[in-house]
């Protein structure tokens, strides 16, 4: 553990949970999905439904999805608009989740699909819980393969880092 760890990133504020980590969630999810995002259905659980809003996580999982990292966090839905990302921010029960959970339902600018669901544990720090519906553990502070493979004849196994 080091000091970052207790202070958390310096980052457009109030909360890092409810804004660094879910810009952090929202960068990693692009990343899986390998393109730019092109629709999100945002589903928001627990803390980070109630207060969210107040907190900016709708905007910062926006501004994550959209690859941004800087004080452009707040206008995120505005420049969702103008680069053409259309978003839909809702709420969803989840068993056994974090309060601060999110359900991401994502379409990239190829049609190509991904559903995660993602927690942020403070300080900035996330985690994936799962892609897809198959169960995940990883923070995406690391270097991480994700193989989705596809057994049935005549498929081919997709391999996405």
């Amino acid at each position: 553990m080091n000091l970052f760890d207790i202070v958390g990133p310096v980052m457009v504020g109030p909360s890092s949970s409810h804004t660094a980590g879910a810009v952090r969630i929202g960068q990693v999810s692009r990343h899986l999905l390998g393109e730019s995002v092109k629709e999100a259905k945002i589903l928001l659980h627990g803390s980070f439904l109630a207060t969210g809003k107040g907190h900016g996580t709708d905007k910062a999982l926006v501004a994550g999805l959209l690859g941004m990292t800087d004080i452009r966090i707040p206008d995120s839905f505005e420049i969702a608009e103008e680069s053409g990302m259309k978003f839909e921010i809702g709420k969803i029960q989840l068993k056994n989740a974090h309060p601060n959970s999110v359900k991401l339902l994502l379409v990239g600018e190829s049609g190509r699909n991904l559903e995660i669901v993602a927690c942020s544990l403070g300080g900035g720090r996330i985690k994936i819980c799962t892609i897809d519906g198959l169960e995940a553990n990883f923070s995406g502070e690391y270097t991480t393969l994700v193989v989705h493979n596809d057994d049935q004849p005549g498929h081919v196994a997709e391999v996405t880092s």
